[in-house]
């Protein structure tokens, strides 16, 4: 994806950002309708594991044709990205076997399992990624746009809003996760492009989406710990909200929210960065 997303918005400078809405936004709509009308596409975990290492693909090559773009060795380059990759690959390998093996399901565990999911590879880290010298020169070489324009698969967060659509999850929950999703994952290409189009004019809105799909997740976490069963819960809504403890979709809160909580941290170093620069 981080490939195609860079072939896709090295387009010329004269051309509207925003046309990629033309054929993003149907395509989403299409995504969220095919699952509203085939529940059990969503419930049989296909779709979660296909975009799930689609998107851990994408990461993985555009960090190495990222650090290809630098003056490291090619010793240096390899340290490197091991050293990233495989913690990485080992954190969604984890995380994925205690999901199905229903360790985050309601219930089943005391303190809840779901918010130290979310919270405590930032808290470890975000500190790494911002004071690291070698990650700074990676962030350096790479376009901008990259670590933007990854982030479109936000879009499949619609899948809350298919859950409210059946009335299988809560709308106090469900709206706010599902509009917050959508609308930054639908903006990531044409925010892309402007980094690309105006250079330094688009660093401004690129900053603006971060700090909004950020506040997304802010909202999102919030309340959903606020409405799931458990010691957390403050709000018991009309429809209990338990089915993001439970396997496919505690993929989202326990592994997709803190990973993109990261990029989110990687892309506003390197727009401040290029800014400073």
């Amino acid at each position: 994806m981080t490939v195609a997303t860079d072939i896709a918005i090295a387009s010329p400078a004269h051309r509207n950002p925003w046309r990629v809405l033309l054929w993003l936004a149907p395509l989403t709509a299409f995504w969220i309708g095919l699952n509203y009308w085939l529940p059990a596409l969503q419930a049989s975990g296909v779709p979660s594991t296909a975009t799930r290492l689609a998107i851990h693909i994408a990461i993985v090559l555009g960090l190495w044709l990222a650090l290809e773009r630098t003056g490291l060795t090619q010793r240096q380059r390899l340290g490197l990205w091991l050293a990233v990759v495989v913690p990485y690959t080992l954190w969604l390998a984890v995380i994925w076997s205690v999901a199905v093996n229903g360790v985050f399901r309601p219930g089943n565990n005391t303190p809840p399992l779901v918010p130290l999911a979310i919270f405590l590879p930032v808290i470890v880290g975000a500190p790494i990624l911002l004071r690291s010298k070698r990650i700074g020169e990676v962030l350096d070489a790479m376009p901008a746009s990259w670590l933007v324009g990854l982030q479109v698969y936000r879009v499949l967060g619609g899948i809350f809003l298919v859950g409210w659509a059946r009335g299988v999850i809560p709308g106090i929950f469900a709206l706010p996760a599902g509009i917050g999703d959508v609308t930054t994952g639908l903006l990531a290409l044409p925010v892309a492009y402007l980094l690309v189009s105006r250079n330094g004019d688009g660093v401004r809105p690129a900053i603006a989406w971060n700090i909004f799909g950020l506040l997304d997740f802010t909202i999102a976490i919030g309340i959903g710990l606020a409405t799931a069963p458990g010691p957390l819960q403050v709000i018991v809504p009309s429809i209990p909200n338990t089915g993001v403890g439970l396997y496919p979709a505690v993929l989202i809160p326990a592994f997709a929210v803190p990973s993109s909580i990261l990029l989110h941290v990687l892309s506003l170093r390197q727009l401040r960065r290029r800014r400073a620069a």
